[in-house]
This record gives structure tokens, C-alpha cells and sequence, in this order.
């Protein structure tokens, strides 16, 4: 059966969370979406997009789907897993004071997910001042900590006091959340090789790597141990000398499994300002 890949976005109160799943909601990325939110009135959804609306989800005429989140995430995760039109990806919206790791530790004990990574979101205006607050800072750094990729929003660049302290608590490739589409980066659109050909944004650099030749277990083993930071998504086949693996890559995250390839067929993908084709190349013919 075909898991669900699921991403969920953290934050503080006020980072930009909603702001960032209306943006995945508008862009042109041909996937059907199941976003799960806090509150639908945060949600700035075009009326013209509505083509049904019920108590605790409303259906997009594009195919994408609106969820509030109830009490209890893991019955609102099983009635997605039961819709007779299944989504290509879920969104989860954690509440600006949730932990991250919790929500994900819910989903990925239900059968039918699969872990696509935790994105926590910065307020690039106020975040050393929410970091002076005793109160909020171990919160704060909490989410970041937990994070796959870590997001400034509101600045136009990352400002060196900033930079420090989110290097300081180990954030995750920092990033500033500009313009550019964050389709191809958050969501599972990364083609492999025989796939549909690369529409990815020239902010991401994509690496494709087929060969019929076996790769030694423990050689990859210990490639997937040294991976380059920059390296942010993953995905494909490795054929090893101990079988064939499904691999997939997220942030710190890897999970290779036993599968049925004659081949490997590999897709990598990072922000272009933090790796190239060619060091992703280069790392995986070291």
C-alpha cells in the first residue's frame, strides 16, 4: 500500500504558518493536498475554490481538502486515510505553541503515512526578542531543534545576530522564505529519472543519478551517515550487494527499506544557495 506522505509545519504564534500553507494551496503543482489546520478563518481560501463545505472539512474544486484539527489528530488522520479520493500529500498545521516531534510521533503510528519532514517557521522581526524571553525561548528553540528545515519569514535576509543564534541551537539549513515557489522543496514532487521531466524552481538544485551496478551495503551505509547538510530531499532505489533499498531522504531523516529494483534510480534535491549538482555528485562518488 502506498503511504501518505505527511510534512508539518511549526512555528510560533505569528511566524507565517498560514501564510505558507496558502501559498502551497495557490501554486501550480498539480498535487491534491490534504491541509489539517487549526481554524479554518485563518485560512484565506478564494470562495470560487470551495466546492463543498462541511462541518470539519471543506473540499477545493482543485482536488485539495481543508481539515480543522480536532482533539484528537489520529481520528482526523484516519478519516483522510478512509476518503474515497485519496490526497497526494498531507499538510499539517501545528498550533503556534504545539510541539512538533509530539504531532509527528501521533502520525507515524498510524498505518498508511509516511514521515516527509518538520518545517518550523521564524519571524524573522521578532525572534531575538521572543529568544530574551524566559518564557517563550525554550519553546522557541524547541520547535527549531526539531526541525528539518528551518524558515525565516518577514526579512528580506537573514541578519548576522539572527544567523548566529539559530546556528547556535543547531537550526537546520536556515533559510529566508522569499518569493520563490516552496512547492518542489516542502512537498513529495521530486520526479525520478524515468519520471516526468524536472520543473524545479532554480533556487533548488536537483541531482539524477541510474546505474545498474551494485553498490556495497556497507559502502552506503556510510554515505547516508556522511551526507552533505545541504542535501534536504532524497529519493529512489539504491541496487546494493545485499538487495535492493527504497530510499528516502528528509532532513536528518533517512529510511531505507528492502524493495523489488533491478537498478538504482536516485533523485536529490537542496536549496541551490547550500549545495550543487555537482558536491551532491561528487559525495556520492566518493
Amino acid at each position: 500500500m502506498k503511504r501518505l506522505p505527511v510534512t508539518v509545519i511549526s512555528g510560533y504564534l505569528g511566524a507565517g504558518k498560514t501564510s505558507l500553507i496558502n501559498r502551497l494551496l495557490a501554486e501550480d503543482h498539480g498535487l491534491k493536498l490534504a491541509v489539517v489546520v487549526n481554524d479554518f478563518g485563518a485560512i484565506n481560501i478564494d470562495a470560487e475554490l470551495i466546492g463543498d463545505a462541511e462541518t470539519d472539512a471543506i473540499a477545493l474544486s482543485n482536488g485539495c481538502i481543508c481539515c480543522t484539527m480536532g482533539t484528537d489528530l489520529a481520528m482526523t488522520l484516519r478519516q483522510i486515510a478512509q476518503r474515497e479520493t485519496q490526497p497526494c500529500h498531507l499538510i499539517i498545521e501545528a498550533s503556534g505553541v504545539s510541539d512538533p516531534i509530539a504531532i509527528t510521533n501521533t502520525v507515524m503510528t498510524e498505518s498508511g503515512f509516511s514521515y516527509a519532514g518538520i518545517i518550523t517557521i521564524v519571524d524573522g522581526d521578532n525572534a531575538l526578542a521572543l529568544f530574551d524571553d524566559d518564557d517563550i525561548a525554550p519553546q522557541l528553540t524547541q520547535q527549531i531543534r526539531a526541525a528539518d528545515l528551518t524558515l525565516v519569514s518577514k526579512c528580506e535576509e537573514l541578519g548576522s545576530e539572527l544567523k548566529k543564534k539559530l546556528k547556535e541551537i543547531g537550526a537546520r539549513t536556515p533559510t529566508v522564505l522569499n518569493g520563490a515557489p516552496v512547492s518542489d522543496l516542502l512537498l513529495d514532487v521530486v520526479p525520478l529519472p524515468k519520471g516526468r521531466p524536472s520543473t524545479v524552481h532554480p533556487s533548488y538544485a536537483t541531482w539524477h543519478y541510474q546505474s545498474k551496478d551494485p553498490l556495497d551495503r556497507r559502502t552506503l551505509g556510510e554515505k547516508l551517515a556522511n551526507r552533505p547538510t545541504g542535501l534536504y530531499r532524497m529519493k529512489g532505489y539504491v541496487l546494493t550487494s545485499g538487495g535492493a533499498y527504497q530510499l528516502h531522504i528528509v532532513g536528518r531523516h533517512v529510511e531505507a527499506r528492502h524493495c523489488e529494483a533491478d537498478e538504482t534510480l536516485l533523485v536529490g534535491l537542496g536549496l541551490s544557495d547550500r549545495i550543487t549538482p555537482e558536491q551532491i555528485d561528487a559525495w556520492w562518488h566518493s
